[in-house]
This record gives structure tokens, C-alpha cells and sequence, in this order.
């Protein structure tokens, strides 16, 4: 049996969150530096993808594609390709440090993205929380960075310098992902995770969900509350194209 599925003109892998960290742990710990990296498709990205062919190719090119989206789950249940949970970057990236911890395994990890001081923030959490994991790298990029190709070469050596295993890159999509597809030759670690607002999370600096929210797949209503003016245009636009998108992959089954 196929451990993909086809939906929204994408690959998705059928990965609970389980085993999405035991393929993650395998590269980790016996992958070369090539720079695997992983996405994760929710309503939002499922738009953008239409419109955007750099995004789309970012996609192509995944390593990984792990459903972060209640909606998408229950699409794919619907049109019969059964994808087995959400398996969001915001809980995925605290998953892989807990199970490193467990297994007493070392993680070097590179934090890129957040504002200034966040990351800071976040890689003291991380090591109260997580001492086997060792955050060997932050950078907070200047707004507009990745169009300027120096900058970004100069990101790239301070990454293979750092010698991390793991890139966690909280940039938004789609800059984080069509940026790591654009430079992930330049990026000689086992692992990326484009992981939008992770590193805030991780620093305490933007409050998640509470459980029961996330659990009903109602976490897109607290981000929106949290940030209005930057997600609610956002999220009324994927509201009228993502049932759109979804009757067009109905009909076409």
C-alpha cells in the first residue's frame, strides 16, 4: 500500500504524527546532510498553491508533506484517500525534541526566523525543557531578505558553520518554503521544517490554542483572534476558495 495520497494537485504522506517523527528521527540520526525538508499543507497553503507556481515547485520538491489542517484531513476522508490525523509543524517540532529527550539522543538544531530576540527566548525553553537538544544557531533575518541573494548566501555559511542537524525555519509561508527550495543545496543539514509561527510558540511569545480548540480543529479561530488584522482577510478568502477547490477534486474523482 502506498504511503501517499494525491489531493489538491499535491502528494501528501498518510504519516500519523508518530510516524512522521520515525522517519524524522531515522534522518536525524543516519541521514547524510542533504537537506531533507518538510512541509505542512493547510487551507491556506492548499490556495496559495494555485496561484503560486515557486510555491508549487517548493512542493514538488518536499521530502516531506504532512497535513497541518483539520479541513484537509476531512477532505481526504471524504474523497476517500483517508489521511490518518493533522500532523501540524507547531506540535511536530516539540514532538521530535521530546522524543530525543526520551531516547537520550543528541539534536543540534539552527533556529531562522521570528523577530529579534525571540529565538533567544525560544533556545532558552528549549533547553530547560529539551537538554539534549542544542540550539547551535539563531538568526532573526532583515524584512525583505530574500531578495537579496548575498544575504542570503551569508545565511546559508552561517547555518553549515553552526553544524546543525536540524533547520527549523519559522519565515510564513510561502517565503519559508519556496526560500529552503531555492537554497537547500546551500544548507548542508539533515533536516529543514518550514514551520510558519513554531519559534513564537516555542518562545512563549504567541499564545496556542487551548487543547480543546486544536482538538476540534478550531486553532485557526484563536490565531485569528490573536492577530486580526493580519489573518482575518486571510482566512475569508480561504473560506470561499478552499470549498471551491474541494467541489473541483470531488468531481474530478
Amino acid at each position: 500500500m502506498s504511503n501517499t495520497i494525491q489531493m489538491f494537485g499535491i502528494t501528501i504522506h498518510k504519516f500519523s504524527m508518530n510516524d512522521a517523527i520515525d522517519v524524522l528521527q531515522e534522518w536525524l540520526q543516519f541521514g547524510s546532510a542533504d537537506c531533507k525538508y518538510v512541509v505542512t499543507p493547510n487551507v491556506d497553503h492548499i490556495v496559495q498553491l494555485e496561484k503560486n507556481a515557486a510555491f508549487k515547485q517548493a512542493y514538488d520538491h518536499a521530502s516531506m508533506v504532512v497535513a497541518d489542517g483539520k479541513p484537509v484531513v476531512l477532505a481526504s476522508k471524504i474523497l476517500g484517500k483517508a489521511l490518518p490525523e493533522t500532523v501540524p509543524g507547531s506540535d511536530l517540532v516539540p514532538n521530535i525534541f521530546e522524543r530525543f529527550q526520551q531516547k537520550k539522543l543528541p539534536l543540534k538544531i539552527y533556529l531562522l526566523g521570528a523577530m529579534p530576540g525571540v529565538g533567544e527566548v525560544a533556545a532558552a525553553n528549549i533547553k530547560a525543557q529539551w537538554p539534549m537538544v542544542e540550539v547551535v544557531g539563531i538568526l532573526s533575518p532583515d524584512f525583505g531578505f530574500e531578495k537579496d541573494s548575498a544575504y542570503c548566501d551569508r545565511i546559508c555559511q552561517s547555518v553549515a558553520e553552526a553544524k546543525a542537524d536540524l533547520l527549523v525555519i519559522g519565515l510564513g509561508a510561502p517565503k519559508q518554503e519556496i526560500w529552503v527550495d531555492k537554497y537547500a543545496h546551500q544548507l548542508p543539514v539533515k533536516v529543514a521544517l518550514c514551520v510558519g509561527a513554531t519559534i513564537d510558540f516555542l518562545a512563549g511569545n504567541k499564545p496556542r490554542a487551548p487543547m480543546w480548540m486544536r482538538k476540534c480543529g478550531l486553532e485557526w479561530l484563536h490565531r485569528m483572534g490573536s492577530e486580526p488584522k493580519r489573518l482575518v482577510k486571510r482566512y475569508l478568502v480561504d473560506a470561499v476558495i478552499f470549498p471551491k477547490l474541494f467541489v473541483r477534486e470531488w468531481l474530478n474523482k
